[in-house]
């Protein structure tokens, strides 16, 4: 078990006055097998006129806000106390094929929705050949996204920059380049275009990798992986293509949904404001017991 302090601060810095705001936030992180937020505390500046704290679809934390007062800077502070302890799966081999999963994912009510493409992650039929590489015929369902996670890992390239929120997985796929988003993405159309259930995640990576290990790629900022259902006896278990991972202990999960789309830690709508300026500061790290 790992008990995490996490700050997340979000500020938008205005040329010009903002003189009616509306925002839409998934920033408060939600409990799942694995994870027990102890506390969260949003704070919000300016003070909202309005605040509706609700759950979506999914189960995820929204807040929504509205600013009516001129003001040249908006901020939003996440602060947060979490435990974290995620299980070890089953032995790969003890798995079931991943046949078994397509053919009943499609028909099960709680995960039909994760195996249908999503605007952000629908394959095509390179990305369905690419794919079954990993997925020959009666393999277990474990060892083969365990390979396909190796396999986006070693053959894409990670560069900020090239790539936005509005970037699909089949420009993923045919640039082999991007972010943690871009391979949750690529990552969700291989196991998609199988009829495989797989869900993506948004949270956070701890910030200091435990002694003796490398950075991992994308500490200090908002990060995305992705959860991969192995049938109705074991669940979800989730993946990190960006650095090869089995998600264990060094995850904190903040929502899920299809795709990037569906839990945008923050968007919205204002009047005025002119160019503007962004800022994101994050701290992931244990508290020392």
């Amino acid at each position: 078990m790992t008990l995490y302090r996490l700050h997340h601060a979000t500020t938008y810095d205005y040329a010009e006055p903002v003189v009616l705001g509306t925002h839409f936030l998934h920033l408060l992180p939600r409990e799942r097998p694995g994870q027990t937020v102890r506390e969260a505390q949003l704070d919000i500046a300016p003070s909202p006129d309005n605040r509706r704290d609700e759950t979506d679809h999914f189960g995820n934390h929204t807040t929504t806000v509205s600013l009516t007062g001129a003001h040249k800077e908006f901020r939003v502070a996440l602060s947060a106390t979490i435990e974290v302890f995620q299980p070890d799966p089953p032995p790969p081999e003890a798995t079931p094929r991943w046949e078994a999963i397509a053919a009943h994912g499609i028909i099960a009510p709680e995960v039909a929705e994760f195996c249908l493409p999503s605007g952000l992650a629908a394959p095509n039929g390179e990305i369905a050949d690419y794919a079954a590489v990993s997925f020959l015929p009666g393999r277990s369902i474990l060892s083969a996204v365990l390979e396909l996670n190796q396999r986006i890992f070693t053959e894409m390239t990670y560069r900020p920059g090239v790539t936005n929120n509005c970037t699909t997985a089949v420009h993923a796929f045919n640039t082999r380049t991007g972010v943690c988003q871009d391979y949750a993405h690529f990552m969700l159309a291989c196991l998609r275009a199988l009829g495989l259930p797989g869900r993506y995640v948004s949270g956070y990576l701890r910030t200091t990798p435990p002694p003796g290990q490398e950075k991992r790629r994308g500490a200090d900022q908002s990060h995305a992986w992705i959860s991969a259902w192995m049938g109705a006896e074991i669940g979800w278990v989730d993946f990190d293509p960006t650095n090869n991972l089995l998600v264990r202990d060094e995850h904190v999960t903040l929502s899920w949904g299809r795709d990037f789309n569906d839990v945008s830690p923050l968007r919205g709508i204002i009047m005025g404001g002119g160019r503007h300026f962004l800022r994101v500061n994050v701290d992931l790290d244990p508290v020392l017991t």
